[in-house]
């Protein structure tokens, strides 16, 4: 994967087959009638991916001293969140994509109406998880992380950030008030929030103390803009070869973007620039935060 060192590689991919292992065991095949619900749910969420979100959750539980398996299973839950939004993004009504990590997005390969109970299953399935007691033996903890991740995915996040997404693209005037703070805003809910609880979904487990907690998610804050910069330069600069989905869709759909707003190489300074805070961030981690300092690096270098 261009962007990315050894190490990176070596437990991106070790942590991947744990999710992808903790994700077969809890969305298993089933016989009843409901199966076809269960095959599109297993189809989004077993087709790939660079399983980052999951990823941050299982480093940062792992500098915690987190139980592995507690850890899984919340990172199996961020994955599932993640997937159904990826699920509903590509549906007709929305961003309208047939292709998603190289293959058919979950509408054309089963139907609309089943894509739409497919990411409603997953997103249900995700607190489900989290909220068993075999995440976590704490009820505190397990209330906790019900909380964050509701706050991070709904109507003040992920989706709220798609909804101003949607507005700016098909109202004149919403999108004339996007400037880069609004953008940036759009962003954090969008993107961002998600992300920043996959950085702190590891120190919830391990009930980190306030200090360090703070720095995660300080780098967490500038890692999701980041993210999204660097996303916004490959939509314009991308191959769909490398990217496993159409490009260009962006600026056909005249999209506010950071690139839109800032152009190209002011883009790519401000995405160096918050990768380059997002690692001082990790001072107090000392050597245990490597993995996270290779993420930032990655993320400004990907080409996917």
């Amino acid at each position: 994967m261009p962007g990315m060192s050894e190490a990176l590689k070596a437990a991106l991919t070790d942590k991947s087959a744990g999710v992808a292992e903790m994700l077969q065991h809890l969305l298993p095949e089933v016989a009843e009638t409901e199966s076809r619900l269960f095959d599109a749910m297993r189809y989004s969420t077993m087709n790939g991916g660079k399983r980052l979100r999951p990823f941050l959750v299982l480093t940062t539980a792992e500098m915690f001293h987190v139980a592995p398996s507690s850890a899984l299973r919340a990172a199996a839950a961020v994955e599932m969140i993640h997937c159904y939004s990826l699920v509903h993004d590509d549906l007709p009504a929305m961003d309208n994509d047939d292709l998603r990590r190289g293959k058919p997005t979950c509408h054309k390969q089963f139907d609309e109406a089943t894509a739409i109970l497919a990411g409603d299953g997953l997103l249900t399935r995700a607190f489900e998880v989290l909220a068993h007691p075999a995440t976590h033996s704490d009820p505190a903890v397990r209330s906790q992380l019900v909380l964050d991740l509701a706050q991070a995915a709904g109507p003040h996040g992920m989706v709220g950030g798609q909804m101003v997404d949607m507005l700016a693209e098909r109202d004149e005037a919403v999108r004339a008030g996007l400037d880069v703070a609004a953008i940036t805003r759009m962003h954090q809910m969008k993107t961002g929030r998600m992300i920043a609880f996959s950085c702190m979904a590891g120190a919830t487990l391990g009930k980190a103390p306030a200090q360090l907690r703070q720095a995660l998610q300080a780098y967490a804050h500038d890692l999701g803009l980041c993210f999204q910069i660097v996303d916004d330069l490959l939509d314009v600069e991308g191959s769909a070869d490398e990217m496993g989905k159409t490009i260009g869709k962006d600026q056909a759909a005249g999209k506010i973007t950071f690139v839109s707003l800032l152009g190209l190489e002011r883009a790519r300074d401000q995405a160096r620039l918050l990768a380059d805070q997002a690692v001082q961030h990790l001072k107090p981690f000392d050597a245990e935060a490597d993995l996270l300092r290779d993420v930032a690096a990655y993320v400004l270098d990907r080409r996917s």
